[in-house]
């Protein structure tokens, strides 16, 4: 027979989701097991969010060496030590990792337990013969990197994001299988590296997900950055050659480089876990909660990335923050999907909370919205950074804004206030009359409220 232990809430895994449900949990003065098979923190510290975003920094520092002549700057870039960036990269990620560490250490009612665990009853978490049995479970289990048929990552030619942010070297081109976050976000920073790059899209354009004019905008500035794209470019076949990868898509299209990245996306990690056989109802692997995020079964409830919808880890974080104050009586508010932050730090950044001008449409009907599109190029912060794109603004006639959208480098600062204007559901002329720093590139968020307000002051017609 195994250890038996008791607790208000079994937390199973510690990512995003999982260590914010222990943590303010533990806040509320609720007994919490926390069950990680790897390293707290999930692949968002370890293998996702922190380390491409290192990159991406380590990136845009060779892109400023090789233009610092426009700045009146001498310099010259003349190399990319990969030894070097991944000890910076590995030394952000064990900052965050001992920080987190010394979190729960702290939360004297979250016991953290090392292991794989199992979901053995409705209310029983196994992990190594220990029973953690819950008065409520909180399902955290993350994702994983998808592939797709006739492709099966090596980690030598063939990588995943995981690969990727290994690598030791910057190859000399590389294709990206797969136009969304992942990959323009690995297509930038391999870009600013000095790899030659190819960005393969099934869909008819990159970033998919996003707003149809920030679409537009990225793949303008990936051109004018060299970063070749090809959407409308379904997969069909890999073949190895001597010096790399063949990929032939939809149509006999071939191309070669030296590795290919798959980047189509992540799947919900909970095959193997016991979900199935204790009767959760699940669709293509995801677990279904209703808008509390509770499942079918009484007492436990599913968060972060293996609940269907954007898979984000402030997301998790969030839900995980809300599961514990549900738990605990506190009666949160039911958390707006379309008011999470959406961003990729590709270069330049894109941005966005709210309805896409489409999905409004849709939504509330076409002769219902209207649009107002500020260019970067009338804030004099942009010039500074040499960086081109917009704030566009889906507003709702004579209503809120409904939706906010941003394309330039640094626009993932002003995600913020822009969730601010759409969760209060703010209208133009309240956001008009609030006073933005100058310069800055808030300033175009508040140009393009005046403008839709009927007071524009630096807009030309």
């Amino acid at each position: 027979m195994g250890v038996s232990d008791e607790f208000d809430v079994v937390v199973l895994g510690g990512g995003p989701g999982g260590y914010a449900t222990a943590l303010r949990a533990a806040q509320l003065d609720l007994s919490v097991a926390m069950v990680e098979k790897d390293k707290v923190g999930g692949t968002c510290l370890h293998r996702g969010c922190i380390p491409t975003k290192a990159l991406l920094h380590a990136g845009e520092v060779a892109d400023a060496t090789r233009e610092s002549s426009q700045f009146g700057i001498q310099a010259e870039l003349t190399g990319v030590d990969m030894t070097a960036v991944n000890s910076y990269k590995d030394g952000v990620i064990t900052k965050g990792y001992r920080g987190l560490q010394g979190l729960l250490k702290a939360a004297k009612r979250v016991t953290t337990v090392e292991g794989a665990g199992r979901l053995v009853g409705p209310n029983t978490v196994e992990v190594a013969g220990r029973r953690l049995t819950g008065r409520h479970v909180v399902l955290a289990t993350g994702s994983y990197s998808r592939t797709l048929p006739g492709l099966e990552p090596d980690g030598e030619r063939v990588l995943t994001s995981e690969h990727a942010l290994a690598l030791d070297r910057v190859p000399a081109s590389v294709i990206v299988l797969g136009g969304g976050i992942i990959g323009c976000e690995f297509a930038s920073v391999w870009r600013s590296l000095g790899a030659e790059v190819t960005i393969l899209e099934a869909l008819p354009r990159l970033l998919p997900t996003e707003d149809e004019d920030s679409s537009k905008q990225v793949q303008r500035a990936f051109r004018r950055r060299g970063i070749n794209f090809k959407p409308d470019r379904p997969f069909e076949k890999l073949e190895h050659t001597d010096s790399g990868v063949r990929v032939t898509v939809a149509g006999g299209e071939t191309l070669e480089a030296e590795l290919l990245l798959v980047a189509v996306g992540r799947g919900p990690v909970t095959d193997g876990l016991g979900y199935d056989e204790q009767g959760i109802t699940m669709e293509r692997g995801f677990v279904r909660t209703d808008e509390r995020l509770r499942t079918n079964l009484p007492n436990v409830y599913a968060v972060g990335d293996i609940v269907p919808g954007p898979q984000l880890a402030h997301r998790g974080f969030q839900q995980g923050v809300f599961v514990a104050e549900e738990i605990a009586g506190r009666n949160p508010a039911v958390i707006d999907e379309d008011g999470i932050p959406r961003i990729t730090y590709c270069e330049p950044e894109v941005a966005s909370v709210g309805l896409s001008e489409a999905a409004a449409k849709e939504r509330h009907g076409a002769d219902q919205i209207t649009t107002y599109t500020y260019n970067l190029g009338g804030n004099l912060k942009s010039s500074i950074l040499k960086t081109q794109g917009f704030v566009k603004l889906v507003r709702l006639a004579d209503g809120p804004v409904v939706g906010l959208h941003m394309v330039g480098s640094r626009v993932s600062e002003l995600v913020s206030e822009a969730q601010l204007i759409y969760n209060w559901e703010a209208f133009p002329q309240d956001v008009a009359q609030l006073v933005h720093a100058h310069p800055t590139q808030s300033e175009a968020l508040g140009e393009a409220h005046l403008a839709l307000a009927g007071k524009p002051l630096h807009v030309h017609d």
